[in-house]
């Protein structure tokens, strides 16, 4: 799946979410403080929103006292994803079927929309099911958006899986 980037110096990963401020920011926290050692690859990680309502805005404050509460130090401000990210990625993971739709439609070639996956397609659970199935809403990692702490909870848990996922695909050699 993903197998090329492994050869890169280093690996540009875009998070994508609708807002970017509640699941992307919380991908980025994550992805970004697991890796803050790793030397080869190097991963740079960004996140961004399919919409433009909160550009400029600092997460969601929920989202940003979950990945706080866990451990995980990152400043944020969102901005929205624009079709010039398909050069600046390597990797473009996206929460949801409708950040799917988004990312895709703005995608230049089919070279760009192969850089994009649902992040949850790298949590070893669910690697198993194919985003074209009936059962793709299961590699989604739902809006948490002004809902209880425990959702954002249950949300970093879900991203936390995934990440795992994913630097264990890119640590295999």
């Amino acid at each position: 799946m993903i197998e090329h980037l492994k050869t890169l110096p280093e690996i540009r990963i875009t998070m994508v979410c609708m807002g970017n401020i509640c699941r992307s920011p919380m991908a980025a926290a994550v992805l970004s403080n697991r890796t803050a050692q790793w030397s080869s690859p190097k991963i740079i990680v960004d996140s961004s929103g399919t919409s433009a309502w909160h550009i400029g805005q600092s997460a969601h404050p929920t989202s940003q006292k979950t990945w706080e509460k866990a451990g995980y130090k990152y400043s944020h401000s969102a901005r929205q994803f624009k079709s010039s990210d398909f050069f600046e990625s390597d990797l473009i993971l996206v929460m949801d079927s409708n950040n799917y739709k988004k990312v895709i439609e703005l995608a230049p070639d089919n070279d760009s929309r192969r850089k994009v996956f649902y992040l949850r397609s790298f949590d070893p659970a669910l690697s198993v099911i194919d985003p074209a199935s009936e059962q793709f809403n299961k590699l989604e990692v739902p809006d948490p958006y002004d809902l209880s702490s425990e959702v954002y909870e249950e949300t970093l848990v879900m991203i936390e899986r995934a990440v795992d996922g994913l630097l264990q695909e890119l640590s295999h050699q």
